[in-house]
């Protein structure tokens, strides 16, 4: 048995904008079936607080050098994996959604908030922790998390920690003084370090400092090597590489299973496939499309984002529907 601490600023059902959320719910809960010892860290946000149907105090966290006082809640997720939430209503209690305002800008304090939850994780895995439960391991995900490596790096007694990329386009970078506003060492700020163009970058000192690099695909371990896929950080990944390892991403199968899954007009399985037609019927009538079960019916879910290829796919949309065809898409972002 292993014991891991989960970094991450998303779980799935509680707090979701894409598929970090579903990873965060989906393979700490694995990891215990396989007899580990998982625990997740997540910000307190008021959807976090709602959600929760009982907590207690698990510690405070008062006078760390750039951050207002914390408290961490110890409860669970649904399906029962130790859940830890770091509440700051300073930081984390507002409207608008976890990453962005109502008008979509950025908040202006995330590498304050942020900052937080790594410092945070840092000192859970370290020789500081107030708690007696030590994690051998940190899982840290994302840029959200970026800075636990870094803080651990520094720190006495860390445990090892791994940092996983979701997606190497968002790195979160901040000017440079954010580097002291954070009590960061100031020796991270470095080319060998955090510092990226002259900025400190969140996701750069996770993929310098931690101890191994994940990403969510073999394939995708190999492309942001390139310099076409890598953001600026490829020569970093480059010199990684025997410690980048790509692991592709699976599903929980509870959730995902059309076999069970509530949500279908008819449930289906491998074996039997005819529950598929009446599900695609069931779309075209909800969609105000043609229900005909002779057209093909195209469905696409996705952020609406370039490195989606969305813009391929919008291209290509009017010859789709000439064919004649049907086209479903379901996401949000910047189409």
């Amino acid at each position: 048995m292993m014991r891991v601490l989960f970094v991450t600023s998303e779980v799935a059902p509680l707090i979701k904008t894409g598929g970090l959320a579903d990873v965060s719910g989906a393979l700490p809960a694995a990891l215990r079936r396989l007899g580990d010892d998982v625990r997740v860290l997540v910000p307190g946000y008021p959807q976090v607080l709602k959600a929760l149907e009982t907590f207690k105090i698990e510690t405070f966290f008062s006078a760390i050098a750039g951050f207002p006082d914390a408290r961490l809640f110890a409860s669970t997720l649904p399906d029962g994996v130790p859940l830890w939430v770091l509440d700051c209503a300073e930081l984390f209690q507002r409207d608008g959604g976890i990453y962005q305002d109502s008008t979509g800008t950025d908040w202006a304090d995330n590498a304050l908030r942020f900052g937080l939850l790594s410092k945070v994780a840092a000192i859970l895995g370290s020789a500081e922790s107030p708690l007696d439960w030590k994690p051998e391991v940190v899982h840290c995900n994302d840029w959200q998390a970026g800075l636990t490596p870094a803080y651990m790096h520094f720190a006495p007694g860390s445990a090892p920690c791994v940092m996983t990329v979701h997606n190497l386009a968002f790195q979160g970078v901040f000017p440079a003084q954010t580097v002291s506003e954070l009590a960061l060492p100031a020796e991270s700020f470095h080319p060998h370090g955090a510092e990226f163009y002259g900025n400190l970058s969140f996701l750069k000192a996770g993929l310098y400092y931690a101890n191994h690099v994940t990403t969510v695909s073999p394939t995708y371990a190999n492309e942001i090597q390139t310099d076409a896929l890598g953001f600026g950080l490829q020569g970093l990944l480059r010199n990684r590489n025997k410690s980048l390892t790509g692991i592709l991403n699976g599903i929980d199968d509870n959730e995902w299973n059309p076999a069970t899954d509530p949500a279908l007009a008819q449930n289906y399985d491998v074996k039997n496939l005819s529950g598929k037609l009446s599900n695609k019927l069931a779309l075209q009538k909800r969609m105000g499309l043609k229900v005909d079960p002779d057209i093909p019916l195209f469905g696409l879910v996705s952020r609406f984002t370039f490195q989606k290829g969305l813009d391929l796919v919008l291209e290509i949309a009017p010859q789709i529907i000439s064919f004649p065809a049907q086209l479903v898409l379901l996401g949000s972002g910047d189409f």
